[in-house]
């Protein structure tokens, strides 16, 4: 049974390493976390204010890897083009989008105050 567990650790950070290697979004929203992780540790967040950040990094992360996985399963499963198959892809698209915007809405309710009080006399 431990083994098992082990194995199922194993093969989730397979899929992640996949995910970095082969789609360039997961680079980019990686990037773009980077970034925000390097701003919230420059403007001190509160231990809320990271909470946000965080869950909204996750969500963006694991909407990539998930549309990623339908495209894989949609491209095995339809190698020809199929309308369905465009719009289930189509659909997993536009997850990754909703929570990319959710995640810069947090960006700029959080950021947005810290950058205008730094730049206030």
């Amino acid at each position: 049974m431990f083994k098992k567990r082990l194995d199922s650790f194993r093969y989730a950070f397979a899929g992640i390493a996949e995910l970095v290697r082969s789609q360039p979004n997961a680079m980019i929203h990686l990037s773009a976390a980077a970034l925000v992780i390097i701003a919230g540790l420059f403007f001190g967040l509160s231990r809320m204010e990271w909470c946000a950040v965080v869950f909204a990094i996750t969500i963006v992360i694991a909407a990539e890897a998930v549309n990623t996985a339908l495209e894989y399963l949609t491209d095995l499963i339809s190698p020809n083009y199929h309308p369905l198959a465009g719009k289930a892809k189509d659909l997993a698209a536009g997850a990754v989008l909703i929570s990319s915007v959710g995640a810069i809405v947090v960006g700029i309710i959080i950021f947005l105050p810290k950058v205008i009080a730094l730049f206030s006399f």
